[in-house]
């Protein structure tokens, strides 16, 4: 499939049906500037993508990446124009409390949301980075499928998804947009949640504690028990153990 990167020029000084790109003087500033810093309002980029003719924007971030054992999940959020959007950052600066107490909000209000998993065994096949660009990307076709299609996905991290809908990767995607950290918050919610599940049924790696992260305990636990169908082989710690 074709990929499409769109750059921030391009997001910044082009309406989305216009025939012809507009160049830096005609935008009357400088290109780059929608998207290089981060902002008061992390709605900003969501906004101005909206005013350039980009209705639905979503915002894609995985959780999982790290761990020794379990899925790397991803999600990818719309967000309404009208919510509360600073209460949204980064998923890791938040309690597990406050992280489900905004999960739920987020499905009290009207968002929409896609969920993409990739199994490890798919990790170990593609790689952990490919398999976090698929969780992405399965994120947004079930965004697709069950509600509407976004017409711009804003990413988190350096890499774009293998979609062809105009996009915009950008480091540290969780402190610079609403979407993303929303997007974040319910990527690790639902992973905690597929660890607890295994965590009932592998007790002995804690997986309730550490969601397969690679801890002393769960690396003693390995040593002791030796691993299960859900750890990812071609990890550190666990390719010599199989």
């Amino acid at each position: 499939m074709v990929k499409q990167h769109v750059s921030a020029s391009a997001a910044l000084c082009a309406k989305k049906t216009a025939p012809k790109k507009k160049t830096q003087d005609q935008c009357g500033q400088q290109p780059l500037s929608l998207f290089d810093l981060p902002r008061e309002d992390n709605f900003f980029l969501e906004r101005n993508l909206q005013q350039q003719g980009y209705s639905v924007v979503a915002g894609l971030d995985e959780v999982g990446r790290g761990p020794l054992a379990g899925p790397v999940v991803a999600a990818a959020v719309v967000l309404p124009d009208t919510c509360h959007h600073a209460r949204f950052i980064d998923s890791k600066k938040l309690t597990a409390k406050k992280r489900q107490e905004i999960f739920l909000y987020l499905h009290e209000i009207p968002c929409l949301i896609g969920i993409g998993i990739v199994s490890p065994k798919t990790i170990d096949k593609i790689n952990i980075l490919q398999a976090s660009l698929l969780a992405m990307k399965r994120g947004v076709d079930q965004l697709s499928e069950h509600s509407t299609k976004p017409d711009f996905l804003l990413v988190d991290g350096k890499f774009p998804v293998p979609l062809i809908t105009p996009q915009q990767p950008l480091i540290k995607g969780e402190t610079r947009s609403a979407s993303i950290a929303a997007a974040s918050i319910v990527a690790k919610v639902t992973r905690d949640k597929i660890m607890a599940e295994l965590h009932t049924q592998y007790p002995h790696y804690n997986f309730i504690k550490n969601q397969g992260y690679p801890t002393r305990e769960h690396r003693n636990a390995i040593q002791q028990y030796g691993i299960c169908p859900h750890h990812r082989l071609s990890y550190k710690g666990v390719k010599n153990l199989d």
